[in-house]
């Protein structure tokens, strides 16, 4: 296994079955059962919107500092085991702040999570705060105000939740905030969400990186556009089978022809305890379904690396890293 760079993660998509009855447990909140398999049967989704009202309902569970803390610590042991060297991990804050949760309690136990990965693993990384489509464009605008006096502690900002309804130039204010603190912004599109989705987050809202793209393939002048300006797309391989949002079988997703046009892939994750397993399990999937070549592999590892946010020092790091693996 090659060193690996993830830079589509969901904190909260992180959660494991048995954390969420410890953290219910913890705090004194009902569950529908105890019993870990009886939970782990809803986790089938029709769509994205099945698998977003079960995501949500596990959220609010979570109260503390402690809580956050317990959930990024698990990811990033697990991402280390994975080969995880640098991580760009989403959270979704408005989720939380509706929950009554204080934006302070978050940050706090996330943060913690993430500098005690860097001391301990030499996992580096950040933390994006997600804007969700479906909140609306007013309470996006009202979470980067709030977010601001804790700027120090974010990396960047970005879009996810559902699509389709959704159009990426609503948030176009809240990006603009964003923008003018210096943030980085990335934005889900062209997951289930036409290439307009797509268009609208690159020219609306300049982000910098698109979360998916699949569909982006729908659409050649598109895609000029992604290769010519190396816009990157980070790709969810388990995630698409899981929420259909690709064709049923490994084998015939779209990941070669990306490859094939240019395009700026990366492998990830995005909520692995929904979705069938971490981004080693991603790797491994590929691997069985279409044979990576070492070349392949390569190439994707430094696509990665390139399409993150790291200082260019770290970039030269994670670069090394990859050489040493390739050479052994």
């Amino acid at each position: 296994m090659l060193p690996i760079t993830e830079l589509h993660m969901h904190l909260e998509g992180s959660f494991e079955v048995e954390s969420v009855i410890a953290i219910a447990q913890r705090n004194g909140i009902a569950l529908p059962s105890f019993d870990p398999e009886v939970l782990r049967a809803k986790y089938k989704f029709a769509d994205l919107q099945e698998f977003l009202d079960l995501y949500y309902d596990n959220i609010r569970v979570m109260r503390t500092a402690e809580d956050f803390h317990d959930l990024a610590a698990a990811y990033y042991r697990r991402a280390h085991t994975a080969g995880v060297r640098h991580a760009e991990v989403f959270f979704d804050p408005q989720t939380h702040t509706g929950n009554g949760i204080a934006l302070e309690a978050v940050l706090e136990g996330f943060t913690a999570a993430r500098l005690e990965a860097e001391r301990d693993f030499g996992l580096t990384g950040g933390l994006i705060a997600c804007f969700m489509r479906d909140r609306g464009a007013a309470d996006a605008v009202d979470t980067i105000r709030a977010l601001l006096p804790h700027r120090d502690l974010l990396l960047g900002v970005g879009l996810d939740s559902t699509e389709v309804g959704n159009p990426s130039y609503l948030y176009r204010e809240a990006f603009s905030i964003a923008a003018a603190e210096g943030l980085h912004r990335v934005a889900h599109a062209g997951e289930e969400g036409s290439p307009d989705y797509v268009w609208e987050a690159l020219d609306v809202l300049g982000v910098e990186r698109i979360d998916h793209g699949n569909r982006a393939l729908e659409d050649p002048e598109l895609v000029a556009r992604l290769v010519g300006d190396r816009i990157p797309l980070t790709v969810c391989p388990l995630s698409n089978l899981a929420l259909h949002t690709a064709p049923p079988a490994l084998a015939d997703h779209p990941l070669p022809a990306m490859l094939e046009a240019g395009l700026l892939v990366s492998i990830n994750s995005d909520d692995p305890a929904y979705f069938g397993g971490y981004v080693d399990d991603n790797f491994a999937a590929l691997d069985e379904a279409l044979a990576l070549s070492p070349a392949t592999r390569e190439l994707l590892a430094l696509n990665a690396i390139e399409s993150s946010f790291a200082l260019p020092a770290r970039k030269e790091a994670l670069r090394a890293e990859v050489a040493a693996a390739v050479a052994l």
